[in-house]
């Protein structure tokens, strides 16, 4: 069993922008949505309207009609980030949690991540296909110290690992990360608004661009301890 500082080790993992090296929510945007989408996005980013509400507007613009479309869109022209089994292998090996947090939705999700069984540690948006267009669903709300209306509310999901019992690590790139790696005892980012939020709110973090360099990261840690 792994600890750090004397806490249990958890990860708390990005997929859009991070497992896979692009926001899959943006390619399918471009490539299903029709005009309008983009003053959405950019209302998102620039914290105008919340992700939730944004998210479900952009899905929204979607007929439900296209649902096999757009899975077979994503896994054909999603990458995995390098390195990913690797860090797989290495949690495993050494006893850290390890998690998938995603502002992303399970239809397209769920069959990118399948082959790597991480079924039980996903958490992520839900989608209902009965209407005419596709309706995002909220499993992972905000809690009551979150006022954010996240979607899929990363930092109510921290909070149930104690920062007493746990080190606390957030893998990300955007700001539907910010919010946790706020709380996180350590972040690790791949993409210059994360990084650029870290170094504003003076947050402990270190900038990647493949699994390896998080790997060697957690490996070199002062106050690790790796039992072999």
């Amino acid at each position: 069993m792994s600890s750090i500082d004397g806490r249990k080790p958890i990860i708390f993992c990005d997929f859009d922008g991070t497992i896979t090296t692009k926001d899959n929510i943006i390619a399918i945007m471009k490539e299903f949505a029709p005009p309008g989408w983009e003053q959405i996005k950019d209302d998102i980013l620039a914290q105008r309207i919340s992700i939730r509400e944004g998210v479900g507007a952009l899905f929204s613009l979607i007929p439900v009609e296209r649902k096999a479309e757009i899975i077979a869109f994503v896994q054909r022209q999603a990458t995995i980030r390098e390195g990913f089994q690797q860090l797989l292998d290495f949690t495993k090996e050494y006893g850290f949690d390890f998690n998938v947090v995603s502002g992303g939705i399970d239809f397209f999700v769920e069959p990118m991540l399948a082959p790597y069984k991480l079924t039980d540690n996903l958490y992520c948006n839900g989608s209902d296909f009965s209407g005419e267009t596709i309706e995002i669903l909220w499993p992972h709300a905000c809690d009551a110290d979150c006022t954010n209306d996240c979607g899929c509310c990363k930092p109510s999901i921290l909070r149930q690992y104690s920062a007493e019992d746990y080190y606390r690590i957030v893998i990300g790139d955007s700001i539907t990360d910010l919010e946790a790696a706020k709380l996180a005892d350590e972040v690790f980012a791949c993409d210059d608004f994360l990084l650029e939020k870290c170094q504003e709110l003076g947050l402990r973090h270190t900038a990647f661009s493949s699994f390896h360099e998080v790997i060697a990261g957690l490996k070199a840690k002062k106050g690790v301890s790796i039992n072999e």
